[in-house]
């Protein structure tokens, strides 16, 4: 991996049980991730997925991407557009710099409303294959 790769993409399907889960996992009780009729109440068209789900799937991204072994050290995200159940997220990223320790990755998430988050990542690399850590 060298600074500028562009890194698979990650399909994920925003599904109502995703949303909901996501806001119980995270001891969100915000009734805007698991009530619809709360949502609309406040404007919104539906219940939305919450900052720590989608700091979730982009973590589960970037450990796809590097494997098992790496360790997340910095996630830094910015949400934009909501996510809504029915919604597919799209996670893309690039590499920006790579050194003894660490890759440093740019990610960005959009669905059918435009960007929902973008952010910068840095994990610990891997080690290589049989290398103590």
């Amino acid at each position: 991996m060298t600074p500028g790769d562009a890194l698979p993409p990650l399909t994920v399907p925003i599904t109502r049980t995703l949303v909901i889960a996501g806001a119980i996992a995270s001891r969100d009780y915000q009734d805007v991730h698991h009530d619809a009729e709360a949502a609309r109440a406040k404007g919104s068209p539906d219940i939305f997925m919450n900052i720590l789900t989608t700091h979730g799937l982009v973590g589960r991204y970037v450990t796809d991407r590097l494997g098992p072994e790496a360790v997340l050290r910095k996630v830094s995200i910015r949400l934009g557009v909501p996510s809504y159940p029915g919604d597919v997220l799209v996670l893309t990223g690039r590499i920006i710099s790579v050194n003894e320790r660490t890759i440093e990755i740019s990610v960005v998430g959009t669905n059918r409303l435009g960007r929902h988050v973008t952010g910068r990542v840095v994990a610990a690399r891997p080690s290589p294959a049989g290398a103590r850590r």
